[in-house]
């Protein structure tokens, strides 16, 4: 096993990028190369990045790749509601990926807070 697989945090957005890409296959062809890339980019992201930063040298550099993290599971959220507000993600799916990415991001910010250095 590769140290970022033991991640709390890259297994729930490994989990969410499945989910995402799943999701997606459904969505209207026209937005194969705009919508659903970008979203999937963003879901691909996410775990990647963990898996990058776990495997640099220094707290500093992973924080750096967490924080890139951070950032492409904000914009993953972002492109999921854009997709539920368009209609591309029907109510039952929306209530599956919802409670993923909030604790994708409870756990990736909690993960952040716990290798930041503390104030003196």
């Amino acid at each position: 096993m590769r140290p970022y697989e033991r991640l709390n945090a890259w297994k729930v957005a490994h989990d969410l990028a499945l989910s995402v890409y799943r999701c997606s296959n459904e969505w209207p062809r026209a937005e194969r190369y705009d919508l659903t890339s970008q979203t999937r980019r963003a879901a691909y992201s996410v775990g990647a990045n963990i898996a990058e930063g776990v495997a640099k040298r220094g707290q500093g550099e992973l924080r750096r790749y967490l924080d890139i993290s951070l950032g492409s599971l904000s914009e993953l959220s972002y492109a999921l509601r854009l997709a539920r507000d368009l209609g591309y993600i029907p109510d039952e799916s929306w209530s599956r990926l919802k409670p993923k990415l909030e604790e994708a991001g409870r756990l990736l910010w909690g993960l952040y807070r716990s290798i930041s250095p503390k104030p003196r």
